[in-house]
């Protein structure tokens, strides 16, 4: 495997303005299950207790609601007034600065910027499993064929959330969208985060339907039809993926999508601040590392996301970076956050 990255190209200006917040929260599993002589194989085998156990000590409390999400993804509620944002990340400067001895708070590889901004903004990471070969389109035919007597099916405006974690994107869209058409589905490899979304006092199973979903097991069905989805949404969830296995799940998602409907993606970019802090030893193939819990991370181009979607045969609508700059002035360091933000669009359907 690849080591640490080169450094940052002389060229990454800092940003314009602030695009949008990351992942954060510092506390570390006081049982971490990984240990340099735990192998890349057993991380992937192990790869939901990693998680579960990530739920079972943090509960819904490590990460904030991300009220930030319709500023970059207005597609979540196309009827929302602007002067709903509250918490816009508009709001807050490009440039991050510290002054204590961390750069930002990264502990067990999950990273943060201790800012009121990055606060109001915490993100997830979830990932899947175990990814077979591309599954057949078949195996779905007798869904496809149903009565339409599944949840959502009368909705008009279908959304489903991959990776939901503790439910931090869920129901901001709930209490955001209005839209009585609206259903969102949301799932998670991790048992213990879909108990945590369905025990939430705003679970709202006549709005909503939360269940356990391994996305690469061919043997897990989703409760929807193919081309049945207006918006499927992937933040900080890909990247968790073993890489050889990512565009099996990216065609499947793509086919749930209606004509015309569209992905959603936040992650990670290349040469984060996360990716140059990690150590040699947790480097498991190029640009794919192993944090201090067991959980796993990659860091993306835009070139790689944009070879994934393509591949699924949806078309671009966007694929950016965003950086945003962070100085520690007792360290006299200045290192960047980089995110991709990517919505991509299953083609309408030709007209006959």
């Amino acid at each position: 495997g690849a080591g640490l990255p080169v450094p940052l190209a002389p060229s990454w200006r800092r940003p314009g303005r602030r695009r949008s917040g990351g992942p954060s929260g510092g506390a570390s599993s006081p049982t971490p299950p990984a240990s340099s002589s735990t192998t890349p194989e057993e991380y992937e085998v192990n790869a939901k207790r990693y998680w579960d156990d990530f739920y079972k000590i943090h509960e819904n409390g490590f990460f904030k609601d991300r009220h930030w999400l319709f500023t970059e993804f207005p597609e979540l509620a196309p009827n929302r007034n602007p002067s709903q944002n509250g918490d816009s990340v508009h709001e807050f400067g490009n440039k991050e600065e510290s002054n204590n001895e961390g750069l930002g708070s990264c502990e067990n590889g999950h990273c943060s910027l201790e800012t009121r901004a990055e606060n109001q903004l915490n993100l997830i990471k979830i990932t899947p499993k175990i990814c077979t070969k591309d599954l057949a389109a078949q195996k779905y035919s007798e869904l496809n064929q149903s009565d339409g007597d599944y949840p959502g099916s009368s909705a008009s405006y279908r959304v489903l959330e991959v990776g939901c974690g503790a439910g931090n994107t869920v129901f901001p869209i709930l209490q955001t969208n209005n839209d009585p058409g609206l259903f969102v589905y949301c799932c998670d490899f991790s048992t213990t985060a879909v108990d945590l979304v369905q025990n939430n006092a705003e679970y709202d199973s006549s709005r909503c339907f939360a269940f356990v979903h391994d996305l690469c097991n061919d043997q897990s069905p989703f409760p929807m039809p193919d081309e049945s989805l207006d918006v499927v949404i992937l933040i900080f969830v890909l990247s968790a993926i073993l890489p050889e296995k990512m565009q099996c799940i990216v065609n499947r998602l793509s086919r749930l999508l209606k004509p015309g409907g569209m992905i959603l993606l936040r992650d990670y970019g290349r040469y984060d601040l996360a990716q140059l802090r990690f150590k040699k030893g947790q480097c498991l193939s190029d640009n794919f590392y192993v944090r201090g819990d067991g959980t796993r991370v990659y860091f993306f181009t835009q070139d790689e996301l944009d070879d994934l979607f393509t591949t699924a045969g949806l078309e671009k609508i966007q694929n950016l970076v965003d950086r945003r700059l962070q100085v520690n002035r007792g360290k006299q360091m200045t290192m960047y956050r980089v995110w991709i933000q990517c919505k991509y669009r299953k083609p309408a359907a030709p007209p006959l």
